[in-house]
């Protein structure tokens, strides 16, 4: 598709804005007319108590069927989606999932099971998850683990849990810090408070990987673990990472893997094996499970061996060829998660394991092509902050736009206007002006080279009329806002005054 086509095809309809349900209200009209009831009526009042039956909901939108039909089918044609074009949002992994897995987990056998029915008849669901925590161990280079945690978060969380208790049993004390290279996603120092720890900054070197010489001088008998985020934020593989867990573990501490970039990992190197010993996955993003929109998510935790006493209860034990769920499980940290996690998610990552299989290095290697591929056709016009080998996403920098005064925001806004999400602004935080970017390996080497026009353009556009591109986007319905207003004085909801929205 030729790039002015591409802009012409992103700002269709943009003349057909939308406004408030509120604003089509008008009074009497309803959107149905129920029959006459032909049983008695029952007084809700009586039955429901009077404090929780209301007579109406004031202001409720009065329109008719057709109108809200349309009124929300006009809003859908708003939204962007993995099934209209690229998402090259990095670090986030917003990849393609095939049909079939979505298939298989609304199969009625699998869907409409009950998590608290009897195990008699739970068999194939437990086999499910027994098979997948399974494969996620082969795959990391780990013994076992739990499928419980509902999010990358939440995993991240279990793991340090997992060392605390670990370190408590074996050591007598959870000891005090926990270190947290630069380069790391911005939710490991929360969990790190949360679990119980403070937090020590390790620094990124001239490469972008850890400063392994300050990693040296920084740990000792106060560090419980360094949560590593592998490859980093920066989009590059920790190449000193055996040395580092050395380092950790001649001091007693334990190393943590942010597992969330598995994408640029599996089927090629394993994690267990470079001396991991606990680390998350996010099944919504590298293992194909729906991603975006608040969930639902996935983000099991994969254990050394030193680690399983602690894992959270229940875990799925077999005895003579039947599944079961154990509880009796003394040193378990607990549950983090009802039953076993959101076990429709589970089943899509076990049914995308299972349709790759050894085919899983095949997507990384497509992963990491690609993003090398944008790299090697962007750096020549926007700035590459560190030169060590990219994996499955590239950070670039804004710096040669911003002697125009065109920043990150203006660009990833400007690229709106071209048919594509933006990329990741602003992220990571050692780079200033970052534009991260993850193709993923569901984009073929036409889309990737559409994208690479539509940023060389911005490029030029941002040399030779940086007004244009500080203004973007130009196609949308709605158009550029005060982003700063409208986070620190929101309108959240809609009042009638005079025909007007007021807070």
């Amino acid at each position: 598709m030729a790039l002015t086509d591409r802009i012409k095809k992103a700002g269709r309809h943009v003349n057909q804005n939308e406004g408030l349900i509120f604003e089509e209200s008008v009074p009497g009209k309803r959107a149905f007319d129920l029959p006459p009831l032909d049983v008695p009526a029952v007084d809700v009042r009586t039955a429901l108590g009077s404090s929780y039956v209301r007579e109406a909901i004031e202001g409720f939108p009065e329109v008719s069927e057709i109108e809200v039909i349309r009124h929300f089918t006009r809003l859908s044609t708003w939204n962007y989606a993995i099934d209209l074009g690229m998402y090259p949002l990095g670090s986030c992994t917003m990849k393609y999932n095939p049909r079939v897995n979505e298939f298989v987990a609304r199969l009625d056998g699998i869907a409409n099971e009950h998590p608290y029915q009897p195990q008699e008849i739970s068999q194939g669901c437990l086999k499910i998850l027994q098979l997948l925590l399974s494969c996620l161990a082969e795959i990391t280079g780990m013994d076992t683990g739990t499928l419980q945690p509902a999010a990358g978060a939440q995993g991240e969380l279990t793991g340090l849990l997992l060392i605390r208790a670990y370190l408590s049993d074996t050591q007598g004390k959870p000891r005090k810090k926990v270190l947290i290279p630069d380069s790391a996603h911005g939710t490991n120092p929360a969990t790190a408070v949360i679990a119980g720890y403070e937090v020590e900054n390790v620094p990124s070197d001239a490469r972008g990987q850890i400063d392994i010489a300050r990693l040296k001088e920084i740990v000792n008998g106060d560090v419980a673990a360094m949560m590593v985020t592998n490859p980093s934020t920066l989009g590059v593989f920790e190449q000193n990472i055996a040395e580092a867990a050395k380092i950790l573990h001649d001091h007693g501490a334990l190393l943590y893997m942010d597992g969330a970039n598995m994408n640029a990992l599996a089927g090629i190197t394993r994690p267990g094996d470079f001396g991991v010993d606990v680390m998350h996955l996010n099944l919504h993003k590298t293992f194909s499970t729906p991603h975006g929109g608040g969930g639902p998510g996935a983000g099991p935790v994969l254990v050394k061996k030193i680690l399983e006493p602690y894992l959270p209860i229940p875990m799925v034990a077999e005895k003579n060829g039947v599944l079961s769920l154990e509880s009796h499980r003394p040193k378990s940290i607990g549950k983090v998660r009802a039953f076993g996690g959101n076990f429709g998610v589970l089943v899509r990552a076990l049914a995308y394991t299972l349709a790759y299989g050894p085919g899983i290095r095949q997507a990384t290697e497509d992963a990491v092509l690609n993003a090398n591929y944008i790299r090697k056709k962007l750096e020549d016009v926007y700035d590459l902050p560190f030169d060590s080998p990219s994996m499955h996403e590239v950070v670039f920098s804004d710096a040669r736009q911003k002697k125009n005064g065109v920043n990150t925001m203006d660009i990833a806004k400007r690229l709106i206007d071209y048919g594509f999400h933006p990329y990741t602004t602003a992220f990571p935080l050692i780079v200033s002006g970052a534009m991260m970017i993850e193709p993923t390996e569901s984009e073929s080497k036409k889309e990737c080279d559409e994208f690479v026009d539509a940023m060389r353009s911005i490029a030029e556009e941002a040399a030779t009329d940086p007004e244009l591109v500080k203004t973007a986007p130009h196609s949308t319905r709605v158009g550029r806002l005060d982003e700063v207003t409208a986070a620190r004085k929101p309108v959240l909801r809609w009042k009638p005054k005079e025909n007007s929205r007021q807070e």
